[in-house]
């Protein structure tokens, strides 16, 4: 009986590409169905996928921080893979320029149009949004990336909680949120074509664990505009320092000058959240950082960020973060201790 034919996953390189991320991917797409038997005594068993680098050209190419990566393949002669992965792109959420990728655009329109399957990595999402496919669709990228993505698309639908999304008609537009979800998106690939147990045995070989608890825990809730209005800046300066006092919003108002509606307007303008909602970020932050470093009381903590009814801060924190107080001491307050231990200096 013939062997079916493996399904071609085109890896798209771009300058603005991460090495790790782009050769992490082909390690993985070729392991899966592959590597397993071996681990367990038995012989190797076949590769699921037939990975691929892509790119405009063959010419070795550097990508980010100087590596050079040698493509197999043009886009050119590459019509319509049946997989094709955008690795993340090296952009910073307040300058996200993209008009270099118009080919790349025009290639990945192409390949839908004719069948293809498209997953994007983190920050590779804003590339595939850039294309029009996700217009009016759900999506998802780098936690630090989502407001620019929705400012950017105001169509799509941007779920910045989730690890990995698909859209559109028979799901062939998947996305993976930030960082090392690359794995996660690369597991569900794997999935979708060779079924879990499949996915679940690569994990294994690599020691992969699923983000199941989604971005909210690792991101930054204070990531917050630089404004350039004096008056809320003022403010923003006052409850940076007390953002610990019982009555912060009054002390935010004062600070700026602005009689009342019009501190609360500039302020939504200038940070793009209320003055309650931008004092709730600041706590929450530096409660974060007393439960990765100490081991005080949820309790004590709530009480030295501002928060009076432990209960209610422990509720927030569990909106906000994804995670309660403990579980999120658990995870992180651990992983801060193993770097200590390690012998790693606490900044940098």
């Amino acid at each position: 009986m013939p062997r079916r034919a493996r399904p071609s996953i085109a890896l798209l390189a771009t300058h603005g590409a991460a090495a790790s991320v782009l050769y992490g991917m082909y390690d993985l797409f070729n392991s899966a169905g592959r590597d397993w038997p071996a681990m367990v005594g038995q012989p190797p068993g076949d590769s699921v996928f037939r990975p691929i680098v892509a790119a405009r050209e063959t010419m070795p190419m550097p990508v980010v921080n100087g590596i050079v990566v040698t493509p197999e393949v043009a886009l050119r002669d590459l019509p319509a893979p049946d997989f094709i992965c955008i690795p993340d792109l090296a952009v910073y959420p307040g300058d996200i320029t993209l008009h270099d990728y118009h080919q790349e655009a025009t290639w990945l329109r192409e390949c839908h149009a004719r069948g293809s399957v498209i997953a994007a990595a983190c920050t590779g999402a804003l590339l595939l949004a850039d294309t029009g496919l996700l217009d009016g669709r759900d999506a998802t990228t780098h936690w630090a990336y989502c407001d620019a993505m929705a400012e950017r698309h105001p169509s799509v639908k941007v779920h910045p909680q989730r690890v990995v999304v698909t859209a559109g008609p028979d799901q062939r537009l998947v996305m993976g949120g930030g960082g090392s979800s690359w794995q996660d998106l690369a597991l569900y690939l794997i999935a979708r074509v060779a079924g879990i147990e499949c996915a679940m045995q690569t994990a294994r070989v690599f020691l992969i664990d699923w983000h199941q608890t989604g971005q909210q825990p690792y991101a930054s809730l204070a990531r917050t505009r630089t404004s350039s209005d004096t008056a809320i800046t003022h403010a923003q300066v006052w409850i940076a320092q007390h953002y610990d006092t019982p009555a912060p919003v009054a002390g935010m108002l004062q600070a700026s000058g602005l009689a009342e509606r019009t501190f609360a307007r500039r302020f939504q303008q200038a940070t793009g959240l209320s003055p309650l909602e931008y004092v709730h970020t600041l706590r929450l932050e530096e409660a974060k950082q007393h439960l990765e470093a100490g081991d005080d009381s949820v309790e004590a903590i709530a009480q030295a960020v501002g928060y009076e009814d432990a209960a209610y801060f422990s509720r927030l924190f569990r909106r906000k973060v994804g995670l309660s107080p403990a579980q999120y001491r658990r995870r992180f307050g651990g992983m801060r201790r193993m770097l200590q231990q390690a012998g790693a200096p606490p900044a940098g």
